[in-house]
């Protein structure tokens, strides 16, 4: 069972839950200015790609790396998304995508970082 989430790990978690909306917010406001609103609901729908986090057990776990555990969060899926993003029709859906996989993914970093701090 692991510890009581630290000021740290509660830190880590918090800017990650925020950045999964502030980022699409920034994308849409550079790129898609002229229609901000449908650009940003888009983008910030793909964060139900974490839907694949109800096929782990436990379906959350704070200390683990969704890159690579999850189906949707696998490699080959992150490809999948970055071959997606070549047709204008799922663009702003694979950007989307590859948003939350880029955030996840230096999630993990961090908590690989904390990790080795801690030993």
């Amino acid at each position: 069972m692991r510890d009581p989430l630290n000021a740290q790990e509660m830190l880590r978690q918090n800017l990650h839950l925020v950045l999964h909306v502030l980022v699409p917010a920034a994308v849409a406001a550079a790129f898609y200015r002229d229609r901000f609103v449908r650009a940003f609901l888009v983008l910030v729908a793909t964060m139900l790609v974490d839907l694949d986090h109800l096929l782990a057990d436990p379906v959350y776990d704070p200390g683990r790396c969704s890159i690579g555990f999850h189906p949707l969060h696998s490699v080959p899926a992150i490809g999948a998304y970055a071959i997606a993003a070549l047709w204008p029709r799922l663009r702003l859906i694979a950007i989307g995508l590859l948003i939350h996989m880029a955030l996840d993914g230096v999630d993990c970093v961090w908590m690989a970082n904390e990790s080795s701090q801690s030993n």
